[in-house]
């Protein structure tokens, strides 16, 4: 099973010059809880299973498994999920050696917009674009998973001034 390492950001300046390409995701959880969540994802004209371990103890690994399947199963699925799902569009942006994934969430989680990088360890060093904000890997509110529960219209006033840059609650 693969090892994914993932450092998640908030975005907080303008990232669109530098977007090599984009597309739609809908996905939402056949199960989401502490040790283990399992996704459907239809993403562009491609659909996925994926499973994943809770992260370690610093949020940045976690096993990942993730087979294709048939965009007609995962609507299906999609059905039996979890209710709650989270739709957003990926963005693709080319930085060096790695490739930033800017999500811009939609329907209930509108407003919020979170990169990622993922890397071959956890230790490799990277360069953060200045359209980045606040580090928030191992905050388990910004996790899609969480995001399908518990969406960003419903997190209170000190919760969202954490997103814009004010003083996070403890």
């Amino acid at each position: 099973m693969a090892l994914e390492i993932e450092r998640k950001f908030l975005v907080e300046g303008d990232f669109a010059p530098f977007v090599a390409g984009s597309e739609k995701i809908v996905q939402g959880y056949l199960c989401a809880d502490v040790e283990r969540t399992v996704r459907v994802r239809i993403s562009g004209a491609g659909a996925f299973l994926t499973v994943k371990s809770a992260p370690n103890e610093r949020g940045w690994s976690r096993y990942e498994f993730e087979t294709p399947i048939p965009p007609a199963d995962a609507e299906e699925m999609l059905t039996l999920c979890i209710p709650g799902t989270v739709s957003k569009v990926r963005h693709r942006i080319n930085a060096g050696n790695h490739v930033w994934e800017v999500d811009v969430f939609h329907g209930d989680n509108e407003g919020l917009i979170v990169a990622e990088i993922e890397l071959d360890s956890e230790d490799e060093p990277f360069d953060l674009p200045a359209w980045l904000g606040r580090e928030v890997t191992g905050d388990a509110k910004y996790c899609n998973a969480m995001l399908a529960q518990k969406p960003f219209k419903q997190w209170n006033n000190s919760d969202k001034q954490c997103v814009f840059g004010g003083a996070c609650p403890t």
